[in-house]
């Protein structure tokens, strides 16, 4: 028969007849289909990309066992679906094996033939009454399966019952064996049970006679830990005894020492006040060497050529804020000035951060210092400061902080009160309350602007 048109642009041609319309009524039996479906692999050789299902085509370079492993399910469903590839796979069947092919077409297989091979052939050459073969076919395929599967179960059932009957053998055997070493070893361990308990009565007595020996130790240790603690406690009692006595002598020692030290010299601060102040008495009174007995002359009253008139000392007289009035009070016999840092700076320049402020008033005192001579003290609140101040101090001047919970004020009251009595002590402060207190100490207030108005001068 030729091919139409469409026959030969897909190179598909369907079978001439109508396959009568037969169905298995059940799953093809497993080794059938593995069959099928290798035979089907096999087949792929003989087609060409355009004679392949297209579900099959992916799978036409594989190898055969590759398709049969990728692409088996996809096979079986080509073959009950598309006719003209299940006779292309009958094809390769009844090539390979002719007469068999043959036979089953007749519907009469040969009774020698594998099963799974003709159930094979029927399912792809379909004769009249096909599924009756596979079915046919199936059963006596399953029933060679169970045949063998039932021989495989005799075969491992009588290689277990002799495995079975040499254990039991080479079990009694070893039971003998144990048997008699089970004897031997109960003679030896009633032996050695003999043996055990002499050595467990010796172990007693041995234990009662170590109790009563670490007894006895026990009681000479706690009597020996009594005595050296109450050794210990004595030596301790007495070690600080000896401690409270020697701290108690040395502060004695240093008490005398600080007070006779601090005594000498409050004594030799005022003795040289004196001192200066007779001798700048003597110059400012410019008084001759002393005469033996006094000149009638000399008890006239009278104004001497040279010496200062009640107008002179009236000129003499200066107002409050005159920066000499500081000069003449330092000027006085080991005078000592004092200073409210921060009243002053703050009196003077207030807008200027506190490290400015103080490193200019330490410039300003450091001249005035080297021009009198005199002592100086300049004191700073320290009870706000976060961290300690990282300043210099100039050359004749001593700072001082006030401690935590300490004010500047209090400071400056301890210093005058640490002067001794007639030494002239200047305070600078215009804080009322400190003028007033030092004030009755002895001490000399004078007004933060005077000290200004005299480090302008500098």
């Amino acid at each position: 028969m030729e091919p139409t048109d469409g026959e030969e642009a897909t190179g598909r041609a369907e079978p001439e007849a109508t396959e009568p319309a037969e169905a298995l009524d059940r799953p093809l039996p497993e080794r059938v289909r593995g069959r099928v479906i290798q035979l089907a692999g096999e087949a792929f050789d003989g087609l060409t990309l355009a004679e392949l299902p297209s579900t099959l085509r992916q799978y036409a370079r594989f190898t055969p066992p590759r398709r049969v492993k990728f692409g088996g399910s996809a096979m079986a469903a080509a073959l009950e679906s598309d006719t003209f590839f299940r006779h292309r796979v009958g094809s390769v069947l009844r090539a390979a094996s002719p007469e068999l092919a043959e036979a089953v077409e007749r519907g009469t297989p040969p009774p020698a033939a594998d099963p799974v091979e003709v159930a094979a052939a029927a399912f792809l050459l379909r004769p009249p009454g096909w599924p009756k073969l596979v079915a046919a076919a199936g059963e006596e395929a399953q029933r060679a399966q169970e045949e063998r599967a039932g021989q495989e179960r005799e075969r491992e059932l009588r290689e277990l019952r002799e495995e079975l009957a040499r254990l039991r053998e080479s079990s009694r055997d070893e039971q003998e064996r144990l048997r008699a070493e089970l004897d031997t070893t109960r003679k030896e361990s009633d032996a050695q049970h003999r043996k055990l308990r002499s050595a467990l009565a010796d172990v007693r007595r041995g234990e009662a006679a170590v109790r009563k020996l670490r007894a006895e130790l026990d009681e000479a240790r706690a009597a020996a830990d009594a005595a050296r603690a109450a050794g210990e406690s004595e030596a301790r009692r007495l070690r600080g005894r000896l401690e409270r006595a020697e701290a108690a002598l040395e502060a004695s020692r240093r008490s005398v020492r600080e007070d006779r030290g601090i005594e000498d010299t409050r004594l030799r601060l005022l003795l040289d006040t004196v001192l200066d102040a007779a001798q700048g008495l003597r110059r400012e009174l410019a008084l001759p060497p002393a005469r033996q007995g006094q000149l009638p002359a000399q008890t006239v009253a009278a104004v001497r050529p040279g010496e200062p008139g009640p107008a002179d000392i009236a000129r003499r007289a200066l107002d409050g804020d005159d920066p000499a009035v500081l000069d003449q009070l330092l000027a006085l016999p080991q005078a000592h000035l004092v200073v409210d840092g921060y009243n002053v700076t703050k009196t003077g320049y207030p807008t200027m951060p506190l490290e400015r402020q103080r490193a200019r008033l330490m410039r300003g005192l450091a001249v005035l210092a080297a021009q009198t001579g005199a002592e100086m003290t300049c004191v700073f609140d320290g009870a706000e400061l976060a961290a300690p101040v990282l300043l210099t101090p100039p050359r004749g001047v001593r700072v001082l902080f006030s401690s935590p919970g300490e004010t500047a004020d209090e400071l400056i009251r301890q210093l005058v009160r640490a002067e001794p009595a007639g030494r002239p002590v200047v305070v600078v402060s215009s804080d009322r309350e400190v003028a007033d207190g030092i004030a009755r100490s002895g001490a000399w207030p004078v007004a933060s602007r005077l000290l200004l108005n005299r480090l302008a001068r500098t």
